[in-house]
């Protein structure tokens, strides 16, 4: 099911009614679950609309609307905006570079994501430099340097199969050197369940911690939006194996379940820092969760 069709059939189902009642409810119930926002989640915000929409009396469609959109607004725990360090770079007397670790499964738009995030900060004219800690896929390391091209900012690699804490090492000490502002490097697509790569980002993030004890200053993982529950899953998953203090949320254009952001938002209660919107270097956002939701109600 698409955003589109989704939001389409809450318009319709709640335009064909001359009052709202608990069967109403029941429908709309059915149509979150379908728009992969998850059981939980849909149970909550239905929950909450029978509290606004009280028993006593019918409320008449116009009037569910705008609670089922704020309802959503509220559970919705942070977006891009109200984060530190989401657009300007917070400057130190040091110049301590700020150091974001990119996790995430293969082909979840990792690597491509680094790439826009590196154009977005060369725009706004701060330094970039990227480390090209994926090793072991074949091809990562020059599709991260073409990213490093496109976005006009410097890179650290090494030969296929090199120790990827070493890249990392590397990277950072030549960040601190150059004092650049920002350090985006990119780990190997790994799994949630396998232990030997996550053991391996645990290295990563020790190496990094050896030049700059502050660092990674966030842990930003990559979740394919068009994937429904298994983002969910795989979110959960690795926060339970490490530290990850952010999410962007990839591939969200017109045939993919923006619902989801609406679950993982809830369940998980961590912050969306930025949402992929289409293949071009410009289409990454800073999440704004009122702006989402509007976006899902036009």
């Amino acid at each position: 099911m698409t955003k589109v069709s989704f939001w389409a059939k809450v318009r319709n189902l709640i335009g064909q009614k001359n009052r709202i009642d608990q069967h109403t409810l029941e429908e709309l119930e059915e149509i979150l679950v379908e728009a992969d926002i998850g059981l939980e989640t849909t149970d909550f915000l239905i929950e909450n609309l029978q509290k606004n929409l009280s028993k006593q009396r019918n409320y008449m469609p116009s009037e569910v609307t705008p609670i089922l959109k704020n309802e959503i607004v509220k559970l919705m725990l942070e977006d891009g905006k109200g984060l530190p360090l989401s657009v300007e770079i917070q400057k130190t007397k040091d110049n301590i570079p700020h150091v974001i670790l990119v996790v995430g499964v293969n082909g979840s738009g990792k690597t491509t994501s680094i790439g826009k995030l590196a154009y977005r900060y060369r725009t706004e004219g701060h330094s970039v430099l990227l480390g090209a800690a994926d090793t072991f896929r074949t091809g990562a390391i020059e599709q991260l340097s073409i990213w490093a091209q496109r976005a006009s900012c410097s890179i650290v690699k090494q030969q296929l199969n090199s120790d990827p804490a070493a890249v990392a090492y590397d990277t950072i000490q030549s960040a601190v050197a150059k004092k650049i502002d920002y350090v985006i490097i990119d780990t190997a697509g790994r799994l949630y369940n396998q232990v030997s790569l996550m053991n391996e980002l645990k290295k990563i993030k020790s190496s990094i911690a050896k030049v700059l004890s502050s660092a990674p200053h966030e842990v930003l993982l990559v979740l394919d939006g068009s994937t429904g529950q298994n983002a969910v899953i795989q979110a959960r998953e690795f926060l339970n194996q490490t530290q990850v203090t952010g999410l962007v949320m990839t591939k969200l254009d017109g045939t993919a379940k923006g619902g989801v952001l609406i679950g993982i938002s809830q369940q998980l209660r961590m912050p969306i820092r930025y949402i992929g919107t289409g293949e071009a270097i410009t289409d990454l956002q800073l999440f704004d969760k009122e702006e989402f939701v509007d976006s899902l109600f036009d």
